[in-house]
């Protein structure tokens, strides 16, 4: 499949939607467009998933977090745990979790926790002590009960990269590494986006009936290039990948939402969370994690988890979540994750444009088919959402379980059959993550890579224990045979030195030793000096 670039629909009619913001809301929003038959344009800056899609837990969650707080928030996540586990069961590893209480505090919290699931239709069972530790032996010891949920896990990139796939099948067009610099607005009225590629620096103007702002955090400075004020608040939130999974499931604090109080198995590693703390703007394209926030989750994490003591820290990274303010909330710890779905005809006064943002991952369908109503109500189309039943690609079928836990078919369930026609196909390029010669290539031509982190986000390489210094330069290969070699030398410093930043946060220890490996390996290619100036840069 050739992905099409700007200069290919510059002078193409106006579409009926153009779509900004390329996470699996975007994604979602281009996929049930598409599927009720509109002409969907979706632009995203960078690549997709680059932003809080990329940058969160994974976790699939029941809506027991928000079942006390905010009981219709968490029977909207319990109604989209099950529609995903049927049309994206290829993405999904059904883990269950567990509410575990270490304190009195935590069981009287545990008793309002199990009720609010009960009326917000979500499955919840009180065990005992002793239950909790057969279930999970690495708990602490001390805990006092625990509260078994449906949680799960999912994998964020292929969940959006399955929704753009069935979204370009249904006659979307789909552009990465395109920024839009602002709306164009006439007559009180969008009629659709100026544009410039960030490769080529080409511009152009591209016109819509509606234009869908998807953009998450970033929808705000979109909204202002027509006069439009949004407030948003931008809450960072740090995680840990820890080197090892000490629990097969989902294990939260049983206690109102705070720091540290989520442990997420996603493969071979697990993912501690989260902090919340709120950012200036001019941070949120480049977040690092503190030391001070590190050492937080670490104290936190192991009360729930003594092993997480000696565990080696594999990485750190943060993510930027999409709120609408609340100004009496400074840390954004207790704004609502709800969906805020705008039509800026009646908000604002400026027809053509409709803002989707708020939610969580599990809710992108329910925001997508939101945006989407609107968008047919807008047109005068009278279409039904399919997406809640129409399996997406790969989940066709009952989902495959893979005897590792990341193979292709895990990552693209049975569109991997794909991926075994040539000779050599099936080599191992990443022994971490189980990733295939064929694999890359599918990420390549089908999927639209155009880089090595492209591929980690399409494949998980570079994303296992030796964090790409034994996978990159085979999957370079591949890349510069296919694409383009002139730019390879440039593209591994790119890679390796955004995979510094977050073992780099990981501890000093930890950072020295990868440092060393890193330069070692980049002065084998002959551009060590290039990834050193790299990292001193790096905060």
């Amino acid at each position: 499949m050739t992905m099409p670039e700007l200069k290919d629909i510059a002078t193409r009619p106006a579409f009926d939607v153009i779509v900004v913001g390329g996470g699996a809301t975007g994604a979602g929003v281009a996929r049930d467009c598409a599927l009720r038959g509109l002409s969907t344009l979706l632009l995203e800056r960078d690549d997709y998933a680059t932003g809080a899609t990329g940058r969160n837990h994974g976790l699939l969650h029941s809506g027991a977090r928000y079942a006390v707080a905010d009981r219709a928030n968490a029977a909207e996540c319990i109604a989209e745990n099950h529609i995903l586990h049927t049309i994206a069961n290829h993405c999904l590893e059904n883990t269950e979790g567990l509410f575990v209480g270490l304190t009195a505090e935590d069981l009287e919290y545990q008793s309002v926790l199990v009720e609010s699931c009960r009326q917000a239709g979500i499955g919840a069972s009180v065990v005992t002590a002793d239950e909790a530790l057969r279930l999970e032996p690495a708990l602490n010891p001390d805990l006092k009960g625990a509260v078994v949920v449906p949680d799960a896990t999912i994998n964020p990139f292929s969940l959006t990269h399955a929704n753009l796939l069935d979204a370009r099948r249904h006659g979307a067009v789909t552009l990465a590494g395109v920024r839009v610099e602002r709306l164009v607005v006439e007559a009180d009225r969008v009629t659709g986006v100026k544009v410039v590629e960030v490769r080529s620096g080409t511009t152009a103007t591209l016109h819509a009936a509606v234009v869908v702002n998807a953009a998450g955090i970033w929808g705000g400075r979109l909204l202002a290039s027509a006069g439009i004020v949004l407030p948003m608040l931008p809450a960072k939130g740090a995680m840990l990948v820890m080197n090892g999974r000490p629990c097969k499931r989902v294990v939260n604090r049983c206690r109102p939402p705070g720091n540290g109080d989520i442990l997420v198995p996603d493969g071979t590693v697990s993912i501690l969370g989260t902090t919340s703390e709120r950012v200036d703007f001019d941070q949120v394209d480049d977040l690092c994690v503190t030391d001070a926030e590190r050492r937080l989750l670490l104290a936190e994490g192991q009360q729930l988890v003594p092993a997480l003591a000696s565990m080696p820290i594999m990485r750190a990274y943060a993510g930027v979540r999409p709120l609408v303010a609340d100004d009496s909330d400074p840390t954004g710890r207790a704004v609502s994750r709800g969906i805020v779905c705008l039509d800026h005809a009646t908000r604002d006064g400026i027809d053509g444009l409709v803002t989707i943002t708020g939610g969580k991952l599990i809710t992108y369908r329910l925001m997508a088919e939101q945006a989407t109503d609107l968008v047919c109500a807008k047109i005068g189309l009278s279409a039904p959402c399919q997406t809640a039943t129409t399996p997406l690609p790969g989940s066709e079928t009952p989902a495959f379980i893979a005897p590792r836990p990341h193979t292709p078919q895990r990552r693209h369930g049975t569109l991997a059959a794909q991926m075994s026609a040539i000779d050599g196909d099936r080599t191992i390029v990443c022994e971490c993550e189980g990733v295939t010669l064929g694999e890359i290539r599918y990420a390549i031509n089908t999927l639209g890579a155009t880089s090595l982190d492209d591929l980690r986000r399409r494949t998980r390489i570079g994303m296992g224990q030796c964090q790409g210094r034994q996978c990159a330069c085979r999957a370079l290969g591949l890349i510069a045979q296919l694409l383009n070699p002139e730019s390879a030398q440039a593209d591994i410093v790119r890679f390796l030195t955004e995979r510094w930043k977050g073992i780099q946060a990981s501890g000093p220890d930890n950072a020295l030793l990868q440092a060393q490996l890193i330069n070692d390996m980049l002065d084998q290619l002959g551009v060590g000096h290039l990834a050193c100036q790299h990292q001193q840069d790096t905060p």
